[in-house]
């Protein structure tokens, strides 16, 4: 599908907290992606546009880690344009941003089937304890970056009111 991915703006807010409510049944990923900005988490954020809509939105936010890492969560695409590449290409234009501000790795709790594609690696995710931790913990290293050093990751506070 045709889309514009661009970063987010000041006004896209109440769309962006319209598509995780209906991607995700409920308010719980809008007050997230709220939260990490009024925090000063939020890192990279982007929108996937078509006409002047809002389809879908992705968040990066930092991580107290031993490299520097960002968090890949949420991503959602409104229902009825789940699917056609939309969440994809939001994560691939993330990525892409990530490495060019130089960010070393991103991490994801998700299916790893789907984020296997990315370069995302559940064996490479081992090497770090976090609350999050498990078969569906993964990490993709960014750029000429190899992961060097294990350790202990910090989610932002926000992130604790989801479990």
């Amino acid at each position: 599908m045709d889309v514009q991915i661009r970063e987010e703006g000041e006004g896209d807010r109440e769309a962006i907290r319209e598509v995780h409510g209906l991607a995700f049944g409920g308010p719980a990923e809008a007050l997230l992606v709220d939260n990490l900005r009024a925090i000063g988490a939020a890192s990279v954020s982007l929108v996937a546009e078509r006409d002047t809509r809002i389809l879908g939105h992705i968040l990066f936010s930092t991580l107290k880690a031993p490299m520097r890492a960002l968090s890949l969560a949420p991503v959602g695409v409104r229902p009825h344009f789940q699917n056609l590449g939309i969440g994809s290409a939001l994560i691939r234009r993330g990525m892409e941003i990530a490495t060019e501000r130089l960010w070393e790795a991103v991490f994801v709790l998700g299916d790893p089937p789907y984020y296997e594609r990315f370069g995302f690696s559940v064996e490479a995710a081992r090497h770090f304890s976090c609350a999050y931790a498990g078969p569906y913990f993964m990490v993709c290293t960014l750029g000429k970056y190899e992961i060097r050093r294990a350790g202990e990751l910090v989610y932002p506070e926000p992130f604790k009111e989801l479990e």
